[in-house]
């Protein structure tokens, strides 16, 4: 996990840069291919005795890094395709089509893991990710890249003053990033706290993680009607609140039928609030900035949210390690939830009731301006 979310710390800044000279959907399916060669490497090395952990931290960082510049391509694709005043709605219906996949998902791979073991199983994925890209590839995108010729420090800088100055990008960005931390440090243990402790099977697993997908579909459906209807920013910090409490639930859950009802539900109320994080927080971040400076503070925002992500991927396995997974998902309960308290209190999230506008001028994707 530390490795998949080292490339962000190294690359994600000068990548906002680049991202502003190119063309985004071309970066994006690019991304979907170079993911589906590094997945299908693992097969590969196993059919020839050659898989190891360390070549799985090696397919991790590939992964990272694909995900460093695609998925940051990916997300202002969206703004290229939508009216800004629709962000929410758009986030919510693109995180309704992919919950989809994530209710069918976690059960097929569970039953491919039983049938054919973990390495053929990510052959299917590979073969997924080269339809997703061929699909990618009809979507009708017009931009023209702002900025070809300037000089890079300074606009990297440029796009880190932009998001230092906005004091509601510098908010979220230290919120999220709080939130990220006790995300990754309960990731690292959960599937172990329901193999080990509940005894799940792999398939049995994967079937959990139907609940995932049905918690992310009714907040997708939902989504955008609950902040026009208290705010994008209380339901941000509703967001926090809702994964904090799955996890402090499962932390206090026996070990039984009680204990395996409250790892689905711990799921489900995740994928709800999850959603409602970043649906909104996409949203408000993209809202304030101008098109030709997207890329930079897509890059810059990421680049902060993750950097406490591999500290809490890696305090999340120490904890489980040495004091027990109880420990390490009660400690990423308590945590958000102290955060959503914290973050409530913030006049800047609280207040925020619309989707903030910009100057027509302002809002003009990729101006030809320096």
């Amino acid at each position: 996990t530390a490795m998949e979310l080292l490339p962000f710390v190294l690359f994600s800044l000068p990548t906002g840069v680049w991202l502003d000279r190119l063309r985004k959907l071309p970066v994006y399916i690019f991304g979907e291919l170079s993911i589906a060669v590094a997945v299908a490497t693992v097969p590969l090395a196993w059919w020839f005795g050659l898989l190891s952990m360390n070549w799985l931290y090696i397919v991790g960082f590939a992964i990272g890094v694909v995900n460093t510049t695609a998925g940051s391509a990916a997300q202002i694709v969206l703004t290229q395709i939508v009216p800004r005043e629709r962000l929410v709605e758009a986030h919510a219906k693109n995180a309704l089509a992919s919950s989809t996949a994530e209710v069918a998902g976690p059960g097929a791979a569970g039953a491919l893991i039983k049938l054919t073991g973990a390495p053929l199983a990510l052959l299917a994925d590979a073969v997924l990710l080269m339809i997703s890209a061929s699909i990618l590839r009809g979507v009708a995108v017009r931009e023209t890249p702002s900025a070809r010729n300037a000089a890079f420090w300074p606009a990297l800088r440029e796009g880190l003053v932009f998001v230092r100055s906005n004091a509601l990008l510098v908010t979220m960005a230290s919120c999220v990033g709080l939130w990220q931390l006790c995300y990754q440090a309960a990731s690292v243990v959960q599937i172990l706290f329901a193999t080990r402790q509940l005894g799940l099977s792999e398939r049995e697993v994967g079937l959990s993680y139907v609940a995932l997908g049905v918690g992310t579909i009714a907040s997708s459906a939902i989504g955008h009607r609950m902040a026009r209807r208290i705010g994008p920013g209380p339901t941000l910090v509703l967001g926090f609140a809702i994964c904090g409490a799955g996890w402090l639930l499962l932390a206090l859950a026996p070990v039984d039928a009680v204990g395996i009802a409250a790892y689905a539900l711990m799921l489900m109320l995740f994928g709800i609030g999850a959603v409602f994080i970043f649906i909104n927080f996409l949203s408000l971040r993209q809202a304030v900035t101008p098109g030709r400076m997207l890329g930079r503070m897509t890059s810059t925002m990421r680049w902060l949210i993750l950097l406490p992500a591999v500290p809490g991927a890696l305090l999340g396995g120490w904890l489980g390690e040495h004091f027990g997974l109880r420990i390490t998902l009660g400690f990423a309960g308590v945590s958000s939830l102290l955060l959503a308290l914290i973050a409530w209190r913030l006049p800047i999230i609280r207040s925020i009731r619309t989707l903030p506008t910009l100057r027509a001028e302002a809002v003009t994707p990729y101006s030809s301006d320096p």
